[in-house]
């Protein structure tokens, strides 16, 4: 049957169609709107004058005649209204059109990822990936311990300590003297 009346039209391609059938139609109102108020004008014109003549039969029937006009100027207003009423009506059903072609998406996306997680995998992995940790904590807190016993910090400060106080003998220096005799040597040198 496409050959003979073409290509089916999709739902957006339709209301694509009948969106610019309804502006069309809306700016042809405006159109003949626009006439009929220049027509008002010209028979208001066209009143005064025939008042000025002292046609009163004529006056008569042109006010009948833009009364008429200006009751078609409000019925094109309405029409107009309507017309875009519908539009906007055309317009919001084409958005919801949408955002249900994206929720569709949205749903088949979240579909195929419900399925590549495996729960139970994912449950055991993360068993397993705490399991190691705690292994791996409770390795270090051991090493740690072995270190601690092996190198013992108070021997290190004694020994440190007698190694500066050795140094300090040979020098000459006495370690409670020292911040009062380096004062005397800075004196000593800068009096030089």
């Amino acid at each position: 049957m496409d050959f003979l009346f073409g290509p089916r039209k999709t739902p957006a391609q339709k209301l694509k169609e009948h969106q610019r059938s309804l502006n069309k139609a809306v700016r042809d109102l405006d159109r003949e709107r626009t006439k009929l108020e220049t027509q008002e004008k010209k028979l208001i014109s066209d009143i005064k004058k025939s008042a000025k003549a002292n046609q009163m039969n004529a006056c008569k029937i042109m006010a009948k005649d833009l009364v008429r006009t200006r009751r078609y100027v409000q019925k094109f207003y309405q029409m107009r209204t309507q017309l875009q009423a519908v539009g906007l009506r055309i317009q919001t059903m084409s958005s919801n059109q949408a955002m249900a072609d994206a929720m569709r998406g949205v749903t088949k996306a979240m579909r195929s990822m419900n399925k590549a997680v495996n729960l139970p995998q994912l449950t055991q992995i993360m068993m397993d990936f705490e399991k190691e940790s705690d292994m791996m904590d409770m390795k270090e807190e051991m090493m740690n311990d072995a270190i601690d016993d092996n190198i013992d910090e108070e021997e290190d400060e004694g020994e440190s300590d007698a190694i500066v106080n050795q140094v300090l003998d040979e020098i000459g220096i006495n370690l409670n003297q020292s911040v009062s005799w380096d004062y005397s040597i800075n004196l000593w040198y800068y009096s030089f």
